[in-house]
């Protein structure tokens, strides 16, 4: 098992390597780091693009970060991204390199809006299962209380959401590929179990976010609970809160340093699935402001189509008051680019040292 302080060290190890222009940094990456990590070294637990949001902005962008090698670099066991390319043997190449590091895939393949969108996307999911995707994931939503002013539209959306899935799952089940959607801030967990529920599938389900319902008034566990059934991949996170003047603060910090209990939560999801894949989403950012004593927050709850009961609302007012945070949250505003990839590097190594020694990942 590699120690918090070998962990860190891969992380201090890479900055150098993004100084480079890209072609150069993939090279260096191929020289510098080890045809393969030790099997006690290897994590299960890979990671997501967002949890790389700095340092791949730093790099120029998602076309000059490559992910995969950056994931390798930390020891992670798993990467969430898509394919460059859908050309036959780009796709080969790509699945001996995943293959090669021993490592899991997760894609995002674009959900068909319309019947005319379903024959690219069967293309998609045939291409990127030829990859070696283990499973899809898709964030289907913004921040619900952000992108609303009132319930019709919120409605519209979430109809629109339906129907994408519904054209996209004969094609999943064709394919034999499983969707897990991301409970992306946009509905509360019994609302995404009853549309899981009602479409009956066994290739869509849920990509579990730890803490994203807070926004939305959830106990983390009371969400996992609710959403376990249909849990097919899992962004694994630790959160705190703090109170502000409009509701409170929410904002991923490294692993142990938050109130979630991440081995209960993992506990349901495997008591679902041994092989639930979990793909780290440390997100380095300013908190967000979850404003739950403005009328706009209100905007799209409703007692009929999408309650919100004040219970819920006072459970978690009191979750935010028991759980103050033991540290000043993370906040990027005011850094340097330099420093706030220091940042960013320094909890994922933080993340990544804590997964290993307490969660088994």
């Amino acid at each position: 098992m590699l120690t918090r302080r070998e962990v860190l060290a891969m992380a201090a190890a890479v900055p150098a390597l993004h100084a480079m222009k890209p072609r150069e940094a993939r090279a260096e990456a191929r020289s510098s780091w080890p045809a393969a990590l030790p099997a006690e070294a290897a994590s299960k637990m890979g990671g997501t693009p967002s949890a790389f949001g700095l340092r791949m902005r730093a790099a120029g962008g998602r076309q000059s970060f490559d992910i995969i090698e950056h994931c390798r670099s930390l020891g992670l066991g798993g990467v969430q991204t898509n394919p460059p390319s859908t050309d036959p043997a780009e796709l080969k190449k790509f699945r001996q390199r995943i293959e090669a590091y021993g490592m899991h895939l997760v894609c995002d393949p674009r959900l068909p809006k319309q019947e005319s969108d379903v024959p690219g996307f069967e293309a998609q999911v045939a291409a990127y299962k030829e990859a070696g995707a283990a499973v899809f994931h898709a964030a289907m939503t913004g921040r619900r209380y952000e992108d609303f002013d009132a319930l019709e539209p919120f409605k519209q959306m979430f109809e629109q959401c339906k129907r994408m899935v519904a054209l996209a799952e004969p094609v999943l089940k064709k394919h034999r590929m499983r969707l897990g959607i991301e409970n992306h801030k946009g509905w509360r967990a019994a609302e995404q179990a009853a549309w899981m529920k009602s479409l009956g599938s066994e290739w869509v389900g849920v990509c579990l976010d730890f803490g994203n319902n807070l926004s939305l008034c959830e106990d983390p566990m009371e969400t996992a609970r609710t959403l376990a059934p249909y849990v097919v991949y899992a962004h694994i996170k630790d959160m705190a809160v703090e109170e502000y003047e409009d509701g409170f603060l929410l904002s991923e910090v490294p692993m142990g340093e938050g109130f979630l209990d991440l081995k209960q939560i993992m506990q349901f999801l495997r008591q679902k699935d041994p092989n639930m894949i979990f793909n780290l989403e440390m997100i380095t950012r300013d908190p967000l402001k979850i404003p739950v004593y403005t009328p706009k927050y209100w905007a799209t709850f409703d007692d009929a189509y999408s309650p919100l009961p004040g219970r819920d609302l006072a459970a978690v007012l009191a979750l935010v008051k028991k759980n103050r945070p033991r540290k000043p949250l993370p906040r990027v505003t005011g850094l340097s680019a330099e420093a706030a990839v220091k940042l960013e590097d320094d909890c994922n190594a933080q993340c990544i040292a804590y997964a290993r020694q307490n969660l088994g990942l």
